[in-house]
């Protein structure tokens, strides 16, 4: 099957040359795309000093944008699987075989890597830790499908979500109310355990001061999605 690593980047530069590398290492035969989101930083140099294949946005879309602009390159050009890897090297690359597996079985149409199953690596602060638990218990109240890790943003899906998220992908936050844009539309989803790795450079997209206000809008957006109904005929 074709495949591509979707790496959306913004502000990256210190550790975006580490996880090509890593991800080059581990799966040589695998296409990938950084989508730097117009970084202020100099992600770009060091995209352009490694020969690295990255699209430069012109603007900056935030993450779901970014992420969406990779599934809609991946369409155009007819990828069977996308794995979503973040840029600031806290997933680990050599899970990507684990990760397609279940898709190229026909078992799960979205594979998602969960820290939760095995509580193992690092497992983020106490706060965001029962935030995650309270969206899991909504998404499962809501849709009927339980998910430990919903923020993860290590995924891989299939041809026809790649479809789906190309055309219907949230734009802040959207790991969460990607879940319930896949499971109202009636895909499978599976967990798989990984060991995650703290953020060792840059600075997280969902900041303290922040998370109340993130929990009231991922939440509200969950419940409207859940409502609205799929999307696909």
């Amino acid at each position: 099957m074709k495949v591509l690593v979707i790496i959306p980047a913004y502000n990256e530069s210190k550790s975006i040359e580490k996880v090509l590398m890593e991800l080059k290492e581990n799966n040589p035969s695998i296409d990938y795309l950084v989508i730097n989101d117009c970084s202020k930083d100099n992600t770009k140099e060091v995209l352009d000093r490694i020969n690295a294949n990255y699209l430069d946005l012109p603007l900056n879309l935030g993450i779901g944008g970014g992420v969406q602009s990779g599934y809609i390159y991946a369409k155009e050009n007819n990828y069977d699987i996308v794995i979503q890897l973040d840029g600031d090297g806290q997933h680990d690359s050599s899970y990507i075989k684990e990760a397609i597996k279940p898709i190229v079985n026909d078992e799960a149409d979205c594979v998602i890597g969960s820290r939760f199953i095995n509580n193992e690596g690092f497992q983020s602060s106490f706060l965001r830790r029962m935030g995650i638990k309270f969206l899991s218990f909504l998404i499962k109240f809501c849709c009927g499908v339980k998910i430990y890790d919903v923020t993860s943003g290590f995924r891989a899906v299939n041809r026809e979500m790649i479809e789906l998220f190309s055309y219907d992908y949230a734009s802040d936050y959207p790991e969460p109310e990607a879940i319930v844009t896949a499971s109202i539309n009636g895909f499978r989803l599976k967990e798989f355990p990984v060991i995650m790795r703290e953020r060792v450079e840059g600075e997280s997209s969902i900041k303290s001061f922040k998370s109340i206000y993130f929990m009231i809008k991922v939440s509200l957006a969950i419940i409207i999605k859940r409502l609205s109904g799929k999307v696909r005929g």
